[in-house]
C-alpha cells in the first residue's frame, strides 16, 4: 500500500522523458513508454496479490491520508486507496496498456511525430492509474481531468487534419459539460459533507456518519442530497463514459490513431465514468431507504444505461466506418454497465467492464491491423476477402466479435452479458429496460457477423487501390498482441461462470463456492438471450454472407428495405444535426454578440479611453515642453547672462574694487539717514 504512487508515477514519469526527447528518438521514446507501462503492470500484480491476501486476512481496503494544504479553519486532504475494484482495475490498464504500448510501434512505425505520442500515451495511462487509487475525490478529479487533457491530444494527435482537430476539441468541450456538474457535485458534496475523502477512519464519504447526514438532508423538490450529488457525479460519468445524451463525441474519437481508440474505448477514458460510479455505489445506493423520496439517482442511471445500450447498438447496424461500428458498439456495451449500476448490480458491472476491455482491444487493435494492411482504408464497403491474407488478424478477430456478440458458451463476453442481464430481470421498478437489453443482445450479434463478413468474407477487395495492391498480415510485433488479448477474451470469462463466481466474490467480498448447479439458475433468460445471439449472427450470415456485395458502390440490402429506417441509424438518429442546429447555433450566435460587444461596446470603449489618455499625453508633452522646459531655460538664461556680466566685472583691479565698495557703502549710508534707520 505504501508504495502504490508508483504505479501512476511511472507512466508520468515516461511521459516527462518523452516530452524531453527530440524528434528524432523515436525508439528511445517507445522504449520508456513500454518500460513504464511494463513496472507499473509488476506494482499493479503485487498490488492485487496483496489485496487478496488482505481480503483473505478480513481486512476489505488500505488507505493512506495526507494534508494538502489549509485555508483557514478548513483542510484539504489528499490519500491513496487499495481494493479489490481498484486492484483489479490496475492490473486490467495495465496490461491491456502495455499490448496497445507495443502495438503501436509497429502501426506508427515511421511516423515523424511518434516521440510526441508515445508521451502522450503514457500521460493518458498515469492519470487513469491515479484516478483508480485516489481516496479523495477532489484527488480523482485532478488525475479524471488529466485523463481528458490527454484525451484531446490523442485523438488530435494528427491535428494537421481538419476532421482530427474538430473531433478532439468535440470531445474535449462536450465531456467538459459532465464535468461540471462532476465538480458541482464535489462543492456541494464538501459543503454537506466536510470532506472529500472517501475513507477516513469513520469520516469518509462513503462511511456511514457521512451518508446518514447526506441522506437526511432533503433538497430542492423533496430530494435527498444524497440524491443530488449523486446525480451530479452521474453527470461526469455520462460524459466520460459516452452515455446518452453526451454520446457525440465518443465516435468521432476515431479520428485519432487506432491505438489511440483502442486505449479510450478498452482501458481508460471510458472506463473511468463507470468505475466512478462503481466506486461511489454506496452513495448513490443510500438514498434506497427513502421509500417515499420522488426520485433515486440509481433509477436514472439504469433508465440512461437502458437508452444508451439500445440506442449504440441500433446505431451501430447502418455505419460503414470500421472503427465507427465499433465506437458504437462500445456505447452500447457502456450503457449495460450503467444499466447494471442502476438495477443494483455494481459488481455485474465491474465484471463486465474487465471482460469487455479485453476483447474491445482486441476488436479495435484488429481493425488497425486491418487499416494498416489496407493502406489505411476504413470503408467496409472498399474492403471484402481478407481472411485468406491475413489470417491471424481475422482469427482474432473473430475470436473478439464473439466474445462481444455473446456467443455461448466459451467467450468472456458470454458470462459477463449474462450476469448483467439477470441482474436487470431482477429490478422490480420496470420491465422496460429488461427488452431494450434483450434487443440490445440480437442487435450485437447482426453487427458484428455484418463487421465480420464484410470486412474479411466475400470475394476479395471491392477497391480498384487494394486490388492493385492487395493487403498482407501485419508485422509479429502487432500480431502477438492480437493474440494474447484473444486468448484472454476466452480464458478470463470463466474466472466468473455462475458455477464458480471468482471474481464477482472477490470483488464483493463474499464467499466463494463451487455449485454447478447455479448454471441452471435464470436457465429460461439464458435461452432467451442464446437464440437472440443465434438470430441476429444467422440474419446477418444471410443478408450479407449468402450474397456478399460485389462493388463498392452497391447499395446495403439493408438500405434497400428500409431506406428511411436506414438512413436514420446512418445519421446516428440525427443527435449530431440536432446539436448542430440548436446548441451550435446558439453558441455561434452567442460568438457574434459577443464579438460585436467586443468591437463596438467594449472596444469602443477602450478606444475611447486609449484617445483620452492620448489626448492627455498631448497635454502633457505640451505642458512640459512649453511651459515647464521654457521657464527653466528662461531662469538658466538669465542666470547664465548674470553671470558673464559678473564675471566682466571681475579685473583684477583692487582699487577699483574699493571705490565700488565705498560706493556702495556710502549709498548704504544715504538710504539708512533717508529711512529713518540712523535714530
Amino acid at each position: 500500500m505504501e508504495q502504490i504512487w508508483i504505479v501512476p508515477a511511472l507512466p508520468l514519469l515516461a511521459a516527462a522523458v518523452g516530452a524531453a526527447l527530440g524528434a528524432g528518438s523515436r525508439r528511445l521514446a517507445a522504449g520508456v513508454a513500454i518500460a513504464g507501462m511494463a513496472g507499473a503492470l509488476v506494482f499493479s500484480v503485487l498490488a492485487l496479490v496483496g489485496v487478496l491476501g488482505d481480503q483473505a486476512a478480513g481486512r476489505a481496503l488500505a488507505y493512506a491520508n495526507f494534508a494538502w494544504f489549509d485555508l483557514g479553519a478548513r483542510s484539504f486532504d489528499l490519500g491513496w486507496l487499495l481494493d479489490p475494484l481498484g486492484a483489479f482495475m490496475l492490473v486490467m490498464v495495465a496490461f491491456v496498456g502495455l499490448l496497445i504500448f507495443v502495438f503501436s510501434t509497429g502501426y506508427l512505425h515511421g511516423d515523424r511525430d511518434a516521440v510526441r505520442f508515445f508521451s502522450f500515451l503514457s500521460l493518458f495511462a498515469g492519470g487513469m492509474f491515479g484516478l483508480l487509487v485516489s481516496n479523495s475525490l477532489l484527488l480523482l478529479f485532478m488525475f479524471w481531468e488529466v485523463v481528458g487533457v490527454a484525451s484531446y491530444l490523442l485523438i488530435g494527435y494528427w491535428f494537421e487534419r481538419p476532421a482530427a482537430a474538430a473531433a478532439a476539441k468535440k470531445a474535449f468541450v462536450t465531456t467538459r459539460i459532465g464535468d461540471l456538474g462532476f465538480l458541482l457535485g464535489l462543492l456541494w458534496l464538501h459543503e454537506a459533507g466536510g470532506t472529500l475523502l472517501l475513507y477516513d477512519g469513520g469520516r469518509g464519504v462513503l462511511e456511514d456518519a457521512v451518508l446518514g447526514r447526506l441522506v437526511g438532508t432533503t433538497a430542492l423538490g423533496g430530494l435527498a442530497v444524497s440524491t443530488c450529488i449523486g446525480l451530479l457525479f452521474f453527470c461526469g460519468a455520462i460524459g466520460k463514459s459516452g452515455q446518452f445524451p453526451l454520446h457525440v463525441w465518443l465516435p468521432d474519437a476515431m479520428e485519432g490513431p487506432t491505438p489511440v481508440s483502442a486505449l479510450i474505448h478498452a482501458a481508460t477514458m471510458v472506463a473511468a465514468g463507470v468505475f466512478l460510479m462503481a466506486r461511489v455505489y454506496p452513495l448513490l445506493d443510500a438514498d434506497l431507504v427513502l421509500a417515499d423520496a420522488p426520485l433515486h439517482a440509481l433509477t436514472v442511471v439504469a433508465w440512461i444505461g437502458a437508452i444508451t445500450a439500445l440506442f449504440g447498438a441500433l446505431t451501430a447496424i447502418a455505419q460503414h466506418d470500421i472503427k465507427r461500428v465499433l465506437a458504437f458498439s462500445t456505447v452500447s456495451q457502456l450503457g449495460y454497465m450503467m444499466l447494471a449500476i442502476g438495477v443494483g448490480s455494481w459488481v455485474a458491472a465491474v465484471f463486465h467492464l474487465l471482460m469487455h476491455a479485453f476483447f474491445k482491444a482486441l476488436l479495435f487493435l484488429g481493425a488497425g491491423s486491418v487499416i494498416h494492411a489496407a493502406h489505411h482504408e476504413q470503408d467496409m464497403r472498399r474492403l471484402g476477402g481478407l481472411a485468406p491474407r491475413m489470417r491471424a488478424t481475422f482469427a482474432t478477430f473473430a475470436v473478439g466479435m464473439m466474445a462481444l456478440a455473446g456467443v455461448p458458451f466459451l467467450f468472456s463476453g458470454f458470462w459477463s452479458k449474462e450476469g448483467i442481464l439477470h441482474a436487470v430481470e431482477a429490478w422490480e421498478v420496470s420491465a422496460v429496460p429488461r427488452w431494450f437489453a434483450l434487443t440490445a443482445v440480437a442487435c450485437t450479434a447482426f453487427y458484428m457477423t455484418r463487421l465480420l463478413v464484410e470486412v474479411f468474407l466475400g470475394r476479395g477487395p471491392r477497391s480498384e487501390p487494394l486490388r492493385e495492391h492487395p493487403p498482407e498480415e501485419s508485422p509479429a510485433v502487432m500480431v502477438v498482441p492480437l493474440q494474447i488479448l484473444a486468448v484472454c477474451a476466452v480464458v478470463l470469462g470463466f474466472l466468473g461462470t455462475p458455477a464458480w463466481p471468482w471474481l464477482q466474490s472477490r470483488l464483493a467480498g463474499t464467499p466463494l463456492h463451487f455449485d454447478p448447479a447455479h448454471l441452471l439458475e435464470g436457465a429460461g433468460l439464458m435461452f432467451v438471450s442464446i437464440a437472440l445471439v443465434g438470430a441476429g449472427i444467422g440474419l446477418a450470415w444471410w443478408i450479407y454472407g449468402v450474397k456478399p456485395r460485389e462493388r463498392a458502390d452497391a447499395r446495403d440490402p439493408l438500405e434497400r428495405a428500409a431506406p428511411r429506417v436506414y438512413a436514420v441509424l446512418e445519421a446516428r438518429m440525427g443527435f449530431d444535426a440536432l446539436y448542430a442546429a440548436t446548441f451550435g447555433r446558439l453558441f455561434a450566435v452567442a460568438a457574434r454578440v459577443a464579438r460585436v460587444v467586443d468591437e463596438r461596446g467594449l472596444g469602443g470603449l477602450v478606444d475611447a479611453v486609449g484617445g483620452l489618455g492620448r489626448f492627455a499625453g498631448i497635454g502633457a508633452k505640451e505642458m512640459d515642453e512649453t511651459a515647464v522646459d521654457g521657464s527653466v531655460e528662461a531662469t538658466a538664461t538669465a542666470t547664465r547672462d548674470a553671470g558673464r556680466a559678473y564675471s566682466k566685472r571681475q579685473d583684477g583691479d583692487a582699487r577699483s574694487h574699493l571705490r565700488t565698495v565705498a560706493v556702495g557703502f556710502a549709498l548704504l549710508v544715504v538710504l539708512l539717514l533717508l529711512t529713518g534707520g540712523g535714530r
